[in-house]
């Protein structure tokens, strides 16, 4: 990060009411980065508090925290809510660039006296932090991979594979971490697993953290009915265009209900679609309260969030983004193929 750490630094030399935000529907690297860097925090005498704007997936309860976070969208908890954002002196904004990511709780943020913070490597972010208070950087692995190196540098040690003991990490903030890491690096597989994520898990490993564990909770995890609606979708829904390189699959709501889906059920269904022969992009489209949610993967350098900013009002990253249309879902798929033959060169193209 290039950013400046001494506003943060003097900020935390006194006592904060801090809460901390992560985007709609959560994933391990937002609940994750969340969790790691309110424990650090919380061990550093602040009052903080964890929320989020929807509920969460079943496999990432076990997150060490999870249990105190306040869901913004539970009726009971709004009002509860909204006086946490409106007496907090630091609002940490984890893993989104922009406040829409948060629903109705975006606009309680940004009318909140406290100051912004925005900890995110996503692309072209919103101006709402304070620009002190902005660490951002498109070209770290994960949220969990800046809050590790924001920890360190606050502690006074950069990473450095020759200083083992100099980590302040625990256990629990650990996995938390590592949790984020591992999941947005696709289990180290993707192009952004640098050898500076190598060495960021080398040392978090070094608190005692049980990788295989993490891992273990996060996709070993699944009811019967998760691996159901899996199959479904693979064996009747999986369509895959050939001329275009693309594949795509859809869910509609009588679907989920009838496979009994919960949040977090749908996460990773996308990547399969990868797994196809020759196949450069997939897309999944799902029809969920009132909108459709799309989800985009990709390989090489096609950028899928290009696809998803122009057409469906969405962002992320290049191999991976989403979006979302207030059409139906026929009407969406319609329009998803009627854009392909602008991106088929594109497509085809790809190594």
């Amino acid at each position: 990060m290039n950013q400046s750490t001494e506003a943060l630094r003097a900020l935390l030399s006194s006592p904060q009411k801090v809460v901390i935000t992560m985007h709609r529907d959560p994933d391990a690297d937002a609940m994750g980065s969340s969790l790691g860097w309110a424990s650090y925090l919380l061990r550093r005498g602040h009052d903080v508090t964890v929320i989020s704007p929807t509920d969460y997936a079943q496999n990432l309860r076990w997150l060490p925290g999870a249990d105190s976070v306040l869901v913004y969208e539970d009726a009971p908890m709004k009002k509860h809510c909204k006086q946490l954002i409106q007496e907090a002196t630091l609002i940490c904004c984890l893993d989104f660039s922009a406040l829409s990511r948060l629903k109705d709780l975006g606009k309680l943020v940004q009318e909140a006296p406290g100051i912004k913070m925005l900890v995110d490597h996503h692309l072209e972010p919103e101006l709402f932090a304070d620009p002190d208070f902005m660490f951002w950087d498109t070209q770290a692995a994960a949220t969990a991979q800046l809050v590790y190196d924001l920890i360190k540098i606050l502690d006074g040690s950069a990473p450095d594979a020759a200083a083992p003991d100099a980590a302040p990490f625990d256990v629990p903030m650990s996995e938390c971490l590592y949790a984020g890491i591992m999941t947005d690096t696709g289990s180290f597989r993707h192009g952004n697993t640098t050898p500076e994520v190598h060495l960021a898990v080398a040392d978090l490993m070094r608190s005692g953290l049980d990788i295989s564990r993490v891992h273990r909770l996060i996709f070993d995890n699944s009811p019967l009915s998760r691996l159901q609606l899996l199959g479904h979708v693979l064996s009747e829904k999986l369509h895959v265009l050939p001329e275009y390189r693309t594949a795509y699959m859809t869910l509609t709501a009588d679907e989920l209900i009838q496979y009994q889906s919960s949040i977090g059920d749908t996460d990773g269904i996308v990547n399969y679609g990868l797994q196809v022969e020759d196949v450069v992009m997939s897309a999944l489209f799902i029809e969920r309260k009132g909108e459709i949610k799309i989800s985009f993967r990709s390989a090489g350098d096609f950028s899928v969030r290009d696809l998803a900013f122009t057409y469906f009002s969405g962002g992320g990253h290049r191999n991976a983004s989403g979006g979302r249309t207030q059409l139906t879902l026929a009407e969406t798929i319609e329009q998803f193929l009627s854009i392909l033959p602008e991106y088929q060169l594109r497509l085809q193209a790809v190594q």
